[in-house]
């Protein structure tokens, strides 16, 4: 004989909480190629080091990791400048590349908590 079921689902929490994981995930990733810019960001009195920050926009859930110093830009984009052993122009491009797996683990891990 067959059996009725009725379910009643509220998603919106559901996805509130996962866009929050998401959020959070992406932040972790951004402040991890963070860290790994700031190792290879040209170093001469740590000036430009210092500006880095990483940011979320939670409504977008796009994150951001950026330089403020006044030749941030010229030091990323000049191929043709010297720099000390382990720093290089495309400081920040080169570790986002790198560490593009990490960051895909840290977003996935923060999702997959938020699924428990």
């Amino acid at each position: 004989m067959p059996q009725n079921f009725r379910l009643n689902f509220n998603g919106a929490p559901a996805a509130r909480e996962l866009r929050a994981a998401a959020a959070r995930g992406l932040f972790l990733g951004a402040e991890h190629v963070l860290g790994v810019s700031n190792d290879r960001v040209p170093l001469d009195e740590g000036f430009l080091q210092n500006t880095g920050i990483a940011s979320v926009d939670e409504g977008d859930l796009t994150a951001m990791v950026s330089y403020d110093g006044p030749y941030a830009v010229v030091q990323h984009e000049r191929l043709d400048f010297r720099h000390a052993p382990g720093r290089e122009a495309k400081y920040l491009e080169n570790s986002l590349n790198s560490e593009r797996q990490q960051v895909q683990a840290l977003i996935a891990a923060q999702i997959r908590r938020a699924l428990r």
